[in-house]
């Protein structure tokens, strides 16, 4: 490619270390490209100051010898993420100004590796969102279609690397945060096993749920940032290495609850994700029908224990320890007044709703129950994959929806998360990979297939992925 900046992770890598190119060559690309488009599609809230400088010290490591494949290649990082002595907001004002203390685990491993860190992304607030229009400084636009959503939360980060503003990105999934914004901007992007990847450093949204993952331009990409970041680590008691989980036998099957594919859907992704079925028929996988009758309840039990989750995340932003802070005419009041206007509408109604499930009274009836039914859900979701390797489903129902279209229906927002949302509430790793691009004004809009996998069985899912980009049935489009 003559565009630098839109090499894939493993090409950029190859000529690095055949000296083809160099680390300021790729950062100057990636810097020439977000000076070109960051004013138009709003990715980056803040673009490092010293990229060229960690560009250099890469070239120098590499000339001694280093070998790490990602030595010298310009990632981008959603801004829930800590970067030592960088501001992190989570795109709210409540903690505008806010500097962070200490590397997030996944940093610090990619700093040791020798990664560019290019800037701060874009994204919904405290990650409350599935179209990136939530945040405090404007949404981010779909570089495929500037009238539409990236998808979110993580949307700034994969509009990152699909505008080739980037070669890769880091962002975190609670419900389908990463693997939403894959599929609207065409990437492919990971949401691990819970506790394959340490959450030591992300702002939490909600603890149970959440995981940071890659977003990238092909799956040996994704395979290759994961791996760097994941493992046991001593700062986050969640966390598992690498040999946690057993190996699972290949079966060469991939189950499809085709119940849950009846209704909501478009007509046309639905044709690409058969397509994309068929496709893999040729790799030698066997497609058969699987039964997961809890998984229609998965949005329904999200919505009650993310938001319970998120009540207790966000009660430590009080205007006394850090970020904005207001004075009113008593303690009471100070809270009133920061959390008022530090907080958006979005963040606001999910702590109400988290507040109230929890709360005495109603605590049985909604978040008791919900928990129940999530314990069945992954009862389920292990039985079906104790006979295939995999369960796929379109990732999202649609492709990347108008801007504006659903900010004044939160339900309709909500319905975006209706295949992603499982994998968050079982702690299954979920793979989100392109199928093709359908039709909508003109313009060709990626679409995405999901594939989920057992616990800690992240190489099937890659194994999967590889298989549809070699034969070529499903190409992401720039």
């Amino acid at each position: 490619m003559s565009n630098l900046a839109e090499l894939s992770i493993t090409e950029a890598s190859k000529k690095l270390a055949a000296k083809e190119i160099s680390a300021a060559d790729l950062a100057r690309a990636c810097l020439a490209t977000i000076e070109a488009k960051n004013p138009e599609l709003n990715v980056y809230l803040e673009v490092f100051d010293d990229v060229e400088a960690q560009a250099t010290e890469a070239d120098a490591r590499r000339a001694k010898g280093e070998k790490h494949p990602l030595l010298g290649i310009p990632l981008a990082f959603k801004d829930n993420i800590l970067i030592e002595g960088r501001r992190a907001s989570a795109a709210s004002k409540i903690l505008e100004g806010y500097v962070a203390s200490y590397d997030a685990t996944v940093i610090k491993k990619l700093k040791e590796a020798g990664t560019i860190l290019l800037g701060r992304t874009n994204m919904d607030e405290f990650a409350h969102g599935s179209s990136t229009e939530n945040s405090a400084y404007g949404p981010t636009k779909n570089p495929h279609d500037t009238s539409r959503v990236p998808g979110g939360s993580s949307g700034g980060s994969a509009a990152a690397v699909a505008a080739g503003m980037a070669l890769g990105a880091l962002g975190t999934d609670t419900g389908g945060s990463i693997r939403e914004p894959a599929s609207f901007c065409g990437l492919v992007g990971l949401k691990p096993t819970y506790g394959a990847v340490s959450r030591s450093g992300l702002i939490a949204m909600g603890s149970s749920l959440d995981q940071a993952g890659p977003l990238t331009r092909t799956t040996a990409d994704t395979e290759l940032i994961f791996n760097t970041i994941r493992g046991k680590d001593p700062l986050d008691s969640t966390s598992i290495d690498e040999h946690f989980y057993p190996k699972y036998p290949l079966k060469k099957k991939i189950g499809v609850p085709r119940d849950l594919l009846q209704k909501g859907i478009d007509k046309d992704v639905l044709e690409q994700f058969e397509a994309a079925l068929s496709a893999l028929k040729t790799q030698g996988y066997e497609i058969v029908d699987i039964k997961l009758p809890s998984a229609g309840l998965a949005l329904a039990i999200y919505y009650v224990i993310m938001p319970a989750e998120v009540s207790a995340n966000l009660a430590r932003f009080d205007g006394v320890r850090y970020g904005l802070s207001l004075q009113g005419s008593s303690q009471w009041e100070d809270y009133a007044k920061t959390r008022g206007a530090g907080f958006g509408a979005e963040v606001r109604r999910r702590v109400m709703l988290g507040t109230y499930v929890l709360s005495s009274g109603y605590y049985e009836a909604y978040y008791g129950t919900a928990t129940a039914a999530r314990v069945a859900l992954s009862a389920e979701v292990a039985r079906a994959l104790e006979s295939v390797d995999a369960i796929a489903t379109p990732t999202a129902p649609s492709p990347a929806t108008k801007l504006g279209e659903k900010v004044a229906d939160p339900l309709a927002m909500y319905l975006l998360d209706i295949f992603t949302a499982t994998a968050n509430l079982t702690g299954n790793p979920a793979i989100s990979v392109p199928m093709d691009t359908v039709a909508r004004e003109g313009k060709d809009l990626p679409v995405g297939i999901q594939f989920t996998a057992a616990h800690g069985n992240e190489e099937t899912l890659f194994a999967i992925g590889k298989k549809l980009e070699a034969k070529e049935a499903v190409q992401p489009r720039r």
